[in-house]
């Protein structure tokens, strides 16, 4: 058993009143507050008075800002130069290109489906990348 003093858990206390308490009792209450604590010291160092587990959008608002409607069209014109010059490549080229930078997918997972070599992806995909550079300057 050990003693402990509820006017330090509890502000409306006004005089000391010591309780016994059981062992796994008082480590929970001192687990508890080491991690308020600590809760408090990072939300102090980051400047965090407020907390993004409310679902009020603070976190979207934080993490995704929103764009103005010139810069949405400003992204809808390169996405469309982007696929008009990859339109004007050669078919092999531009699927390699696609799987690889659209996809997600590595030059040796392109090679393996479609049984190559991952030299000769690689190669295509440098050429691709060549005649789009000169395709979009051009445009």
């Amino acid at each position: 058993m050990k003693k402990m003093n509820l006017r330090d858990m509890y502000p409306f206390f006004k005089t000391d009143v010591w309780v016994d308490v059981d062992e796994e009792v008082a480590h929970e209450i001192r687990r508890f507050d080491l991690e308020e604590s600590a809760y408090r010291l990072r939300t102090y160092r980051h400047r965090a008075y407020y907390s993004l587990d409310r679902n009020d959008g603070i976190e979207q608002h934080v993490l995704f800002l929103s764009i103005s409607p010139e810069e949405v069209y400003e992204r809808k014109l390169s996405w469309q130069q982007l696929y008009e010059a990859m339109c004007q490549l050669p078919v092999k080229s531009a699927r390699r290109i696609y799987a690889h930078y659209f996809l997600g997918m590595s030059k040796v997972a392109i090679a393996r489906a479609e049984h190559v070599d991952e030299r000769a992806v690689r190669k295509s995909i440098q050429r691709g990348l060549k005649q789009m550079e000169y395709l979009l300057k051009n445009i």
